[in-house]
């Protein structure tokens, strides 16, 4: 009986090493795919920004991505509409499309809590 418990226990150190958002929720990754430099992509980046500065500071990876400088992306992520901002990890994944304006919205869909710490 011991030898089925270290196996189960086994796959699940494997699975949790291969996907590293299953061990600790406190890790984010943000994608953000704008279209240019225009006001309303710079608006967008901006707003992101001071969320991940006042709510996920230091345990957040920000990735902003232009689609006309990679459009491969952005059909890999079958992005339709920018601003979007996809929040790949923690899972599930989770898209916000728009200018991102309402960040009210945004922190109560993400559920700040009154610690800092979001969850999903």
């Amino acid at each position: 009986m011991k030898t089925r418990k270290t196996k189960r226990t086994s796959r699940a150190k494997a699975a949790a090493a291969k996907f590293p958002a299953t061990r600790s929720k406190d890790k984010y990754i943000l994608r953000l795919f704008v279209a240019g430099a225009t006001t309303r992509s710079h608006r967008a980046v901006v707003r992101v920004r001071e969320l991940c500065e006042t709510n996920l500071k230091g345990r957040v990876k920000l990735e902003v991505i232009d689609i006309y400088q990679q459009p491969g992306l952005a059909r890999v992520n079958q992005i339709v509409a920018t601003p979007t901002l996809i929040v790949a990890l923690p899972l599930p994944v989770r898209r916000f499309i728009g200018n991102l304006s309402n960040t009210t919205g945004l922190f109560v869909e993400l559920v700040v809590s009154t610690k800092g710490k979001v969850t999903l």
